[in-house]
Parts: C-alpha cells; structure tokens; sequence
C-alpha cells in the first residue's frame, strides 16, 4: 500500500467558535493537525452546579491547557471583538456548536470565510437541536455535515457529508458523542481540501428543509394518548435537558430510560397495567410503555425495583396526560 503524499499547500491559521462538549473532538483533532489553532472563540462561562460557580465552557478548558488565546464576548459586533479577531489574521474560520448567529462582518474576516460542522444530514434538521430533533422524529439515520456558514441558518453550500444509524434506544447524548467524533475526522479532511483549493461546494435543497427547533421545557411532559414509540422516542430525545416527565400519585418523576412492550392493551392510556418486580408498564394510545429508569424530582434516578419498593403505585392508577 503506498502512503498518500504530504500536502504541499502551507498550513492554515485557524481561529475555531465553539463551546459546549460537541465541540471538543473538532478543536483536538485540528489542534493535533498541522493547521494552526490561533484563537478559541467561546460563549461566556456559565453558573453551573448547586453552588452557581462559574464553570469554564469545555472547549475553553482545552484551549487554555494547549496555550490558545480564548474570546469569550458578550457582543459579537463589538468593534473591538472584530478588530481582535482580525489581527489573529485566520485564514479560516471553523464553528461547531458556538452557539450564536454570527453578523456579517465576522464572515467575512477570514480570508476562506468560515465552515461548520453540523450535526445533521442537511437540508434536513437546520437550526439548534439537530440531534434531539432527529431522535425524537423517530429517525434512522442522521449524520455530520460540513458546510460554508452564509447569514441564513444553516442554508449554506455543503463540503462533505457522512452518515450514521440512529439505534432504535439510542439517546440523544448518545448519538452526539458519535457525531462529534465523526464530524472532526471529516472537518480535516475539509479543511486540507481547502487549503488546496480543492474543495467541491454543493448547494441545498431548500425545498427539503426541516426545522430543528430550541428544546423547551414545557416539552417534557409526557401526553400518554400518544402511541408508545412516540413517547418512547420523546425519552431519548429530551436527554440530557428537559427529560420527559409523568406524575405519580401528585409527585413529579422524570423518566430516563423506556421499552416499547411487545404486547397490546384495551386499557386507557395512562392506565399502569403493570406494577411489579422489574416491570412498570403503561398503556398508551398506541400499544404499551415499559418505564426501564425513573427519578423523583430532586433525587437519583433509579430501577424500577427500586422505585417500586419505595412507591406504592396501585394497578390501574391513571397517570395524567
């Protein structure tokens, strides 16, 4: 097998927007590239925990521990934000997960403009939460992709794509680990094309685009007329934030982990058919819900025995919807 030659075009000064975990596996592997990480933009620190300490975001961790400059602006049009940014003289921007729309001027900043690594397979699932979207739409398959970031939401021309299964349990946190670390193998390979000049743009179909919405709390609720794949897609979608909830004898628990039973019921939805050893089971509109992992508000989630032996819940109680 004969190696692939070294690349021959000069290295890129790289300034990376990013911030929470997803971002991390992107900003390693250029950080291990020959391309040069020149500053690390990222959304200020937030309270975090039940002291509300400020807590460093984590690509902010990686880039002090390697040496990086790190932004953390309030205000991205800030004329002194931009002027700093431009005196890192990036040839390219890279943004996955910063978190923010970014204005104009700082588009045009660096010299090859700005790329980003979105997790989904577009044109579907643009905007914030491509990956809970995904999950709780039911589907298959999602994917990474790299595209040129233009003013409208993640409407710009895509540089490569790459596919991966969505498991029929798989949880939200699950499938972004995934595709944080598929997504910073193909962003190299973007970034060498364009540093060759070489990069092949494909423009969207805006006709096949689909919103992924901002997670919302009032979404967590569950609505146990649904059918029981719907609501068991709901779980592993609102994971880690809001979770999907269910009230219990007038007490709130929220619901990490379910199965969608093999089995049908006459029972009305909400219905606890089943209540006993390892087993909590819901009749839905559709079929029946296995609860696997339950918490009470403001403790540690736990097993159904474990619930079950701390929590009288009779049979056929009615969970609300």
């Amino acid at each position: 097998m004969v190696a692939d030659p070294a690349p021959t075009s000069p290295p890129l000064r790289i300034v990376y927007f990013g911030t929470p975990a997803f971002a991390v596996p992107t900003l390693m592997a250029l950080l291990k590239s020959r391309h040069k990480v020149v500053a690390v933009v990222s959304q200020p620190d937030r309270p975090k925990g039940r002291g509300h300490r400020l807590a460093a975001t984590p690509t902010k961790e990686v880039a002090v521990l390697c040496g990086v400059p790190v932004l953390q602006p309030t205000k991205l049009r800030d004329e002194e934000f931009l002027t700093t940014i431009a005196g890192f003289r990036a040839d390219l921007g890279v943004v996955a997960a910063y978190g923010r729309i970014l204005p104009d001027a700082l588009l045009a900043t660096p010299r090859l403009g700005m790329i980003n690594v979105h997790a989904s397979l577009l044109p579907a699932w643009r905007g914030a939460a491509p990956v809970h979207r995904a999950v709780i739409a039911g589907d298959s398959v999602t994917g990474v992709t790299i595209m040129r970031v233009v003013p409208e939401l993640d409407g710009g021309p895509m540089l490569a794509r790459v596919t991966v299964p969505i498991g029929p349990d798989a949880t939200s946190p699950e499938i972004e680990a995934l595709l944080a670390e598929r997504g910073a193998a193909l962003l190299l390979d973007v970034v060498e094309q364009l540093a060759a000049g070489a990069a092949v743009e494909t423009p969207q179909d805006d006709a096949q685009a689909t919103h992924a919405a901002k997670i919302l709390k009032t979404e967590g609720p569950i609505d146990w007329s649904l059918p029981a794949v719907r609501i068991h897609n709901l779980v592993r979608g609102l994971q880690p934030w809001p979770l999907a909830s269910t009230t219990v004898n007038g007490s709130r628990f929220l619901i990490h982990r379910t199965a969608v039973a093999d089995q049908s019921s006459e029972a009305l939805p909400g219905t606890i058919v089943r209540a006993e050893g390892d087993t909590l089971a819901v009749a839905t509109g559709h079929g029946v819900l296995e609860i696997l992992q339950i918490q009470p508000e403001g403790r540690r989630p736990m097993t159904v025995r474990e619930f079950l032996s701390g929590h009288k819940v009779a049979l056929n109680t009615r969970l609300p919807s």
